[in-house]
């Protein structure tokens, strides 16, 4: 999995007050917990937290805090309920001895065979939880939907990978294909052509 830096700036718990004034700053308040870790507390720029908001893509998150390293992943946000600005951002420190749990992006790739039978491709689900050690993460999970027919779906328990576990319900549908007014009408040509 993809490595992305971003430098914090240690901060205080602080009255209501000031944490705004940091928002209004351009500062969103963080924390950074784990196994074997106090919580350190600290601030973001916001312009730097767009590249893990702002992207289906998931990372290990190289953390630069008070001339100190850590490695996280993102792991919870809250946000402003009018503006959807983030109001603080919550990541969970990783090490390579314990499995991570985290949120992946699926890749479709293929022709599906429903599709091109003038069906419709639908996509339910854009990400699944997997749990593996830092080294095994995968950028994204690559489904290949060529054989995918009409009226099918693929879901999470069809999912296999090496040295990972997907922890997403085993009965969530990735994807499907459905019927359309198009794939009826060629089925029934097909039918009155075979008479």
């Amino acid at each position: 999995m993809k490595t992305i830096t971003l430098k914090g700036n240690p901060r205080e718990i602080t009255k209501k007050g000031k944490t705004a004034q940091m928002r209004r700053d351009n500062q969103i308040p963080c924390v950074l917990y784990g196994p074997e870790l106090p919580n350190i507390h600290f601030s973001v720029y916001d312009r730097d937290l767009n590249q893990i908001l702002n992207t289906p893509n998931s990372y290990i998150i190289e953390l630069e805090i008070d001339g100190k390293k850590y490695n996280s992943v993102h792991h919870a946000s809250q946000f402003h309920p009018m503006t959807d600005e983030p109001l603080h951002m919550d990541f969970l420190a990783v090490t390579e001895t314990r499995p991570v749990v985290i949120n992946v992006p699926i890749l479709i790739t293929g022709n599906s065979e429903g599709v091109r039978q003038g069906g419709k491709l639908i996509l339910n689900t854009r990400k699944v939880k997997i749990s593996a050690n830092v080294k095994d993460l995968p950028d994204n999970i690559t489904i290949d939907i060529s054989n995918l027919g009409i009226g099918k779906t693929i879901s999470a328990g069809d999912i296999k990978l090496d040295k990972v576990q997907i922890l997403t319900a085993k009965t969530t549908i990735i994807c499907a294909v459905k019927m359309t007014r198009a794939a009826i009408g060629a089925a029934a040509a097909a039918a009155a052509a075979g008479k």
